[in-house]
């Protein structure tokens, strides 16, 4: 099950108590006081790591503490630190304050760390509160509370192309065609319910290359207002390089204006970037209408040729890299994953063709 989206709570342990003890050893009648500091309170920590690629860990155990610190003892002994907790993330996690919405860290590499919840001071013990005219101090501190915070996670694919269209475009099948994906495939809408990523290679060894793609559900109008699957999925474009926007050229879609299709899934890419700028968008995102496209006309197996020409003139017209292709027959295949490849890694590109 892939789950992008969790809420939890933490709550770093406290410190411990500092001790009030005197010494007391034979001889020594009237030993100083000896109490020992309570323990440092352990941290909640979150780590980024590649062992993980969703958030289904903490969506059913959405509540994590830290150990307590030990309290001090007597003979001057101080209380051991509680142990801290490590919360693993997948990279491309974003980590939202969960009351005041504000982007606390984005995961973008693996191993990294932060504190999101930090352990109690331990207390001091009575052997701190000794002086000249007070030598017998009965005084001692409690240990500070750990903090307790809430937090939103928000689960981002890293890939460097993304696969847009509306449903039953021919994402699945053009994904499952140039990687090892083997996504749900099937003549109905919406049969994609989840982000699906391929690693697609060109070239030969030992100059081949490979780059992520990325395929998410079909877009509707309204999407970036959550209609059909909407926001849900449209962030995990969001950190993509070059996005391919796949448009249906047979007559099986049943949508009669290929441009019109183009039009509308456009103006959605555009608006959600609209919506998510309040959100504090990092600064290496750009919006999804503001990135390289490539124009995909699919199934031209079985194309109307009206309109495979008038998509591919209005491509033109928008000054954009159109490309036909089949997943059936294959046709055109190969050179949308060189025209990807390309733009994905444009320098690397020229010198290994």
């Amino acid at each position: 099950m892939f789950i992008d989206e969790a809420k939890i709570r933490v709550k770093a342990g406290d410190g411990g108590n500092g001790c009030m003890a005197f010494r007391r050893e034979k001889f020594v009648p009237r030993g100083g006081p000896s109490g020992g500091d309570g323990g440092r309170g352990g941290d909640v920590i979150m780590e980024s790591s590649q062992r993980h690629n969703t958030l289904i860990h903490f969506r059913y155990n959405p509540e994590h503490k830290a150990q307590r610190g030990e309290h001090g003892m007597g003979s001057n002994c101080t209380g051991q630190d509680g142990r801290s907790t490590v919360l693993q993330v997948p990279v491309g996690t974003s980590l939202y304050d969960a009351e005041t919405g504000e982007l606390v860290h984005d995961f973008k590499e693996p191993d990294e760390r932060v504190i999101i919840a930090r352990g109690g001071r331990g207390g001091r013990g009575n052997q701190h509160f000794a002086t000249s005219t007070h030598q017998a101090p009965r005084e001692h501190e409690l240990g500070r509370a750990g903090e307790e915070r809430s937090y939103r996670l928000e689960l981002k694919l890293l890939a460097d192309v993304g696969l847009v269209g509306f449903p039953n475009a021919g994402k699945s099948t053009l994904i499952s065609r140039i990687s090892a994906a083997r996504p749900k495939i099937a003549d109905y809408p919406f049969t994609t319910l989840e982000p699906n990523l391929g690693v697609v290679t060109v070239g030969e060894e030992p100059e081949q290359q490979s780059f992520v793609v990325a395929d998410v559900p079909g877009l509707i109008e309204g999407a970036h207002q959550g209609a059909g699957l909407g926001t849900q999925f449209l962030r995990h474009i969001e950190r993509t390089r070059v996005l391919a926007h796949l448009v249906d050229v047979s007559d099986a879609s049943g949508r009669p204006d290929p441009v019109e299709d183009f039009r509308v899934i456009n103006n959605e890419l555009a608006n959600f970037g609209a919506s998510v700028d309040s959100a504090g968008r990092d600064a290496g995102e750009h919006p999804l209408a503001a990135k390289p496209m490539i124009v995909v006309a699919t199934k031209i197996d079985a194309a109307n040729p009206a309109k495979l020409k008038k998509l591919a003139a209005h491509a033109r017209r928008r000054k954009l890299e159109f490309h036909a292709v089949s997943a059936v027959t294959g046709e055109g295949i190969e050179e949308l994953k060189w025209a990807l490849e390309k733009r994905v890694r444009p320098s690397e590109s020229a010198a290994t063709r």
